[in-house]
């Protein structure tokens, strides 16, 4: 592992393809976050402060990762400035929003009373969902209206196309990197609290890539589009 500093508030990782395979790792972990990846970078935080004296911004830090072919991959850490904080915003948004609706689905799960009470537990997680994305958009934090979700496969993507209004005025694109596939969503004409609530749905069947139109150069540099526009209505078949 090499680390080098660029500037006050960048430092850079080289990690071999030797490397790699002694921490059981790769690429795609990197880009769906996995948990063995989370371990990682913290590692390699703690090393870069004890080499290199980089101290960890206090609210964020933007990763980027190039692939070197044959030898390994390079992860780049920096400062995020204020137009980033504010999608990490809008992703602990769509979060809590998730937890939310999580919570209101297991509790009608485990509720075997009549189906009068489980219709009233279910128009109580539709409010609990509706009441998150009116005080985000409240707070303006869900203002970016941009997104990017990560599937393991087109499969995944159908389902949850097959699971969105057909009349959510969302714009949409489709692109595969390296086996993966990304998802554009676009607020579009629909309104925040529906496109907050589609992003939530995203999550349960892929991974949040990015909330921010500087994470994706690399995907649009050397991704392939597959479908430039309405994607989801495609895909719903």
């Amino acid at each position: 592992m090499r680390i080098e500093r660029v500037d006050e508030k960048t430092v850079k990782c080289f990690l071999s393809n030797e490397e790699l395979e002694e921490y059981e790792i790769d690429y795609k972990d990197f880009i769906l976050r996995s948990d063995k990846a989370r371990e990682i970078v913290q590692e390699i935080i703690e090393q870069a402060e004890e080499e290199v004296g980089y101290k960890p911004p206090k609210f964020a830090f933007d990763l980027q990762i190039m692939l070197l072919p044959d030898q390994g991959l390079i992860l780049t850490f920096s400062d995020r400035d204020a137009e980033a904080r504010e999608s990490d915003q809008f992703i602990e948004c769509l979060k809590e929003m998730k937890r939310i609706l999580q919570r209101t689905r297991e509790k009608i799960g485990g509720n075997n009373a009549a189906s009068e009470e489980n219709q009233q537990a279910a128009g109580e997680e539709a409010g609990n969902g509706q009441e998150a994305a009116k005080a985000a958009q409240e707070q303006d934090v869900i203002r970016p209206g941009f997104a990017v979700f990560v599937f393991s496969g087109i499969g995944r993507i159908m389902e949850f196309a097959s699971m969105l209004p057909s009349n959510l005025m969302v714009d949409s694109s489709l692109h595969e990197m390296d086996g993966l596939y990304y998802l554009y969503l676009l607020k579009g004409h629909a309104s925040y609290e529906r496109y907050s609530r589609a992003c939530v749905q995203a999550m349960e069947f892929g991974s949040l890539y990015a909330a921010d139109e500087s994470q994706v150069l690399r995907l649009k540099e050397h991704g392939q589009c597959l479908i430039a526009e309405k994607a989801i209505k495609k895909l719903r078949g």
